[in-house]
């Protein structure tokens, strides 16, 4: 980011004059109506004319009816619908000059000369190859009269934006596509499902899913429902591997688990890049261990051999007798509601690229607006392609373990997870070194996938891990006791603390805290929870003055609803919540759209943090949302009453307002509601809803087992290396401050930051961090929800690269 000032550039004025033409291609995705509602309702907040393309570059190339105005309405009630409501369609004849020149001439004819277009590699590709021959498309179209020269003149530069939706986050440069958030919660929803039948009858499962070339859908699911296996086009299985996955499945059985999870993607390929298929695995004894086949057939009544997304029926049927069970999920992961993950970043980046578009100028290259930890970036779009492409030529090369950092660092950073939980077996050796874990303040769903990965990373590095229950009460009344691998089986996907979890904080217990981790010989802490669990960090830290046995490394993982714990961006069970949040709103806005003139007061949790408010508001599509954070009094609720009383003049004849349970002491949920109960007499009538702790409940979603799952295992690997750091004369001694840190998601890592640096930043009686990053969108749930505020454009994004970060891989 980059602060420019720009004294005389008001942005209701960036767009006069101007005229932008939004299209999805390609694949559908779900969130790209997200994208095209935020393009188009920030295009006509900046005084620009925005124009819907139906069905993709065939709509461009055919004109007329297929390119219309859009307007504010035009856009309602698009969020929640998946798909794309402006049509997508794969086009041959954009992919010829002749085409490209129709198109062309579409374009110049409405004076259009900016394009955002939503879509694939293949599509943005195409943008770019538009742009680049523009110029001559255009003096082509003057020498055969179809334009003006005046027309060519004023038509004479074409910007091109791109956002990237795509289910497969197959596009090298951006953490996420979208979309991609929206089909894990359908590839999980089925795992969820799946897994109940194979634990009733102890079966192997396999679960095949999208990812032709990229297998970023599978490696996020085999992480977030613990998978035994996962085949990637990326990293082909070793030679062998048959034999590897058969010891594998054995293993987990011999340990009690009453079933296995393999996830492929469909592209998942053998190291001779020939597909993984059924035929080849027949040639094959799969199960070529004799010792494994007996061993098998004294230990299961049942049981299904799967790979390569086919079953190997013959194999399995002839020689072991067992049944077959096999899942293709196909083109479902497609469909359904958006994620909130995915409304909000559609919604992000349809701002960002109506910016870039207004600011590029003929020399700005074609850009992509992505999303890198939670910062928006523009990249050079081919430079982004081009590595989307080396990606695929390491592949074909035999270059793996380059392709998985082409895919960039998160990627990387879950494949690496994967192979230590899933891969590497836990050492005859121990440590010696026992570290305890526990949960702390109210519990969220996510808790657990964080506590699994922590105690089998732990138990994968030689150590016994010991399971604290009750929080700091069970800490203070010895409710310790050893948790194993298969204690945690199954955990990922369950919501609440299965650990049990209080608010108590340790001050007034330290004396039996300290002798239990005496008692116990504690060598380490793992602290899950909300913000008392950073309280009761900074106790424990501040106590080591007095108390010898604190003095031991320690890490806090932030997991609260409220998103509320300094030193990290994001809280494990946020994500949960928002989701709960939005779906209850879209419900809520389907019965205020039936009825007509409604609006409805929702109360969200989150104690004085305003985030889930602020996040759900934006969306689930909200009017207002009133926060703590940002000060509000009796005439900013007039003017929100206003706002709604001109909005049922259109017809668009519904309202939703979302207020954080904290956010004032005097202008309660009940002063709300009859507030706007009074002044929209006549015109609208009111209701409200306390969602309550419904928000805390449920199961986890893919982002938070995801997120909890890293957070877990790197807390663990952290405190081994630490432990190493603070071992001396036979002991561990940790009393600096760097030995008691948060893990947090800051910008674009995780980082560890000590629980003593992180006092000066921290509003203690409000439970809030003193600086918040998702401060600086909320003005985009205001212009989205038409209020005539000024977006603050000193601030803008510049262009970064991507190929100079990637420099070092070999070819």
């Amino acid at each position: 980011m980059s602060k420019d000032i720009h004294p005389t550039m008001d942005p209701t004025k960036m767009g006069l004059g101007r005229s932008i033409a939004v299209l999805t291609s390609g694949g559908d995705a779900q969130g790209m109506n997200a994208a095209v509602r935020a393009t188009v309702r920030v295009g006509l907040y900046t005084g620009a004319k925005v124009y819907f393309v139906h069905e993709g570059y065939q709509g461009l190339v055919d004109g007329g009816d297929n390119i219309r105005l859009a307007t504010w309405e035009s856009v309602s009630m698009m969020l929640q619908l998946g798909g794309t409501v402006i049509g997508s369609a794969r086009c041959k004849d954009f992919r010829c000059r002749e085409g490209r020149m129709t198109a062309a001439r579409n374009l110049v004819k409405l004076g259009i000369t900016n394009l955002c277009v939503i879509g694939g590699d293949g599509s943005l590709t195409g943008a770019n190859e538009f742009r680049t021959e523009w110029s001559g498309l255009l003096a082509d179209l003057v020498k055969a009269g179809k334009i003006t020269e005046q027309e060519a003149k004023q038509s004479s530069h074409l910007n091109i934006v791109g956002m990237v939706g795509s289910i497969d986050n197959d596009f090298c440069g951006t953490d996420m596509t979208i979309g991609t958030d929206s089909a894990l919660h359908r590839i999980i929803e089925v795992v969820d499902a799946i897994t109940t039948t194979a634990q009733s009858h102890q079966r192997t499962f396999i679960l095949e899913v999208m990812g032709r070339h990229c297998g970023y859908l599978a490696l996020v699911t085999a992480l977030a429902c613990g998978a035994d296996w996962v085949f990637i086009p990326e990293m082909p299985p070793d030679e062998g591997w048959e034999d590897h996955l058969c010891r594998r499945l054995t293993n987990q059985r011999a340990r009690g688990s009453r079933l296995n999870v393999i996830i492929v993607a469909e592209g998942a390929m053998a190291r001779d890049s020939k597909p993984i298929t059924s035929e080849q695995i027949k040639r094959q004894a799969l199960l070529s261990d004799v010792s494994v086949i007996h061993f098998y057939f004294k230990l299961h009544r049942e049981h299904i051999v799967l790979t390569g997304g086919f079953v190997c029926h013959q194999l399995v049927t002839d020689r072991l007798g067992f049944d077959t069970r096999t899942t293709v999920l196909g083109h479902v992961q497609r469909g359904g509601t958006p994620s909130a993950f995915d409304r909000i970043l559609g919604s992000r980046m349809g701002v960002e690229a109506v910016m870039a578009l207004l600011e590029a100028t003929p020399e700005t290259p074609a850009c992509v607006v992505s999303l890198s930890g939670n910062q928006a970036v523009r990249l050079p779009l081919m430079e982004c392609v081009q590595v989307t492409k080396d990606v695929t030529s390491a592949m074909a090369e035999g270059r793996f373990e380059d392709a998985i950092k082409l895919r960039g660092k998160s990627f990387e950073n879950n494949w690496n997870t994967y192979k230590l939980l899933a891969h590497i077996n836990p050492p005859d050796v121990k440590s010696n070194i026992n570290v305890a874990i526990m949960n702390i303040g109210a519990p969220c769903a996510g808790m657990n996938a964080a506590v699994r990965s922590a105690v089998r990373m732990g138990i994968i590095q030689g150590h016994n891990m010991l399971a604290v229950h009750d929080g700091f009460d069970g800490l203070a009344h010895g409710q310790i006791e050893p948790i194993v691998w298969t204690s945690v089986s199954g955990w990922t996907g369950a919501g609440g603390s299965m650990l049990g979890t209080k608010r108590t904080l340790p001050g007034k217990l330290l004396e039996e805290i300290s002798q239990n981790i005496a008692k116990f010989n504690i060598h380490a802490l793992v602290i899950i929870g909300g913000f008392e669990a950073y309280v009761g960090g900074l106790e424990l830290v501040q106590a080591r003055e007095k108390y010898e046995e604190m003095c031991i490394p320690m890490v806090v993982i932030p997991a609260t609803v409220s998103n509320n714990v300094p030193g990290s961006d994001f809280s494990i069970g946020a994500d949960t919540a928002l989701n709960t949040i939005t779906s209850t709103c879209d419900r809520i806005k389907q019965s205020a759209a039936g009825t007509k003139r409604r609006v409805f007061i929702v109360e969200t949790m989150g104690g004085y943090c305003g985030y889930l408010a602020t996040m759900a508001g934006l969306a689930a599509g909200a009017d207002a949302a009133y926060i703590f954070e940002e000060k509000f009094n009796i005439k900013d609720l007039e003017m929100n009453v206003e706002h709604l009383l001109e909005k049922m003049k259109t017809t668009v004849k519904r309202g939703l307002i979302l207020r954080n349970e904290n956010c004032n002491a005097n202008y309660t949920t009940d002063f709300v509601f009859n507030l706007y109960s009074e002044e929209g007499k006549g015109i609208f009538d009111c209701r409200k809803n306390v969602l309550g702790h419904m928000q805390q409940g449920g199961t986890p979603t893919p982002f938070d087992r995801n997120f909890g799952t890293k957070m877990g295992a790197k807390s663990v690997l952290w405190l081994t290396e630490k432990l190493k750091d603070c071992y001396r004369h036979g002991r561990i001694f940790a009393n600096t401050p760097d030995s008691a840190c948060v893990l947090g998601m800051k910008k674009r890592s995780l980082t560890f930051q000590p629980l003593a640096d992180l006092k000066g930043d921290t509003d203690f009686e409000h439970r809030i961090p003193k600086t918040q990053w998702w401060l600086k969108i909320r003005p985009i749930m205001k212009i989205l929800a038409k209020y005539n505020i000024k977006l603050d454009t000193s601030e803008h994004t510049d262009m970064e690269h991507v190929i100079k970060k990637r420099s070092p891989l070999g070819k």
